[in-house]
């Protein structure tokens, strides 16, 4: 479990494509610090295990379902990737529940700039617009942040200069991709609500059929 703080940006230094999968190694620093075999590390929001550390850098196996849903097929040696450890039991939670379980990509489609603050506007496909509110929240390459504006198919979000320097969307341009995490008690709610809707709307047109049978009336 992650809370969507970024605790630091650190750099690719080796990247290896394998069948089926990729391996990346990241210069994580003091963030490697009582880092263990197995340890869940967030990586621009995935979720990755450690299979191989050494005292300042890590390297964690990518599959394909995580290729195919994150930016992190695209990585080269040398860029930069948004770092979190998982916390632990009694830890401050200063962000949300963030499980490092990509849902899609998205693409900045605008970076707005203006004094002390930048506004970003990312688009992404329109079944994943219905998890979205305003003032709620979303994880963008494992930041958690508060949702502005909800378009047809863009959202865009406010960063302070603080989020801009300690995560990778300082860095980011128009067209990038970025990971999506959307809020996991907002989709349970949503889909819940969508599977009950055809019983719900049965029961309905049964209830009328039934009015209009009893009552011989135009219902």
């Amino acid at each position: 479990m992650f809370t969507g703080i970024v605790q630091g940006i650190r750099k690719i230094t080796a990247v290896e494509d394998l069948e089926g999968r990729r391996r990346l190694r990241i210069q994580l620093e003091e963030l490697a610090e009582k880092l263990q075999q197995g340890a869940s590390v967030a990586v621009n929001g995935v979720c990755l295990t450690v299979v191989r550390f050494e005292e300042d850098w890590a390297e964690f196996d990518i599959i394909r379902e995580s290729l195919n849903k994150s930016n992190l097929g695209t990585l080269k040696v040398g860029d930069f990737v948004d770092i979190e450890r998982a916390c632990a039991f009694g830890d401050e939670v200063g962000g949300h529940s963030v499980t490092g379980h990509v849902d899609c990509k998205g693409v900045i489609k605008e970076v707005r700039n203006t004094p002390n603050n930048c506004d970003l506007f990312v688009s992404c496909s329109k079944e994943w617009m219905a998890y979205l509110i305003p003032k709620g929240w979303i994880a963008i390459d494992g930041a958690s942040l508060t949702v502005v504006e909800i378009g047809d198919n863009f959202f865009s979000i406010s960063l302070i200069p603080e989020t801009l320097t300690q995560t990778v969307l300082g860095k980011k341009t128009k067209g990038d991709t970025v990971n999506l995490e959307f809020d996991h008690t907002t989709k349970v709610i949503v889909r819940t609500v969508k599977n009950m809707l055809p019983e719900i709307n049965k029961q309905l047109f049964a209830g009328m059929n039934n009015l209009k049978q009893n009552n011989n009336v135009d219902v």
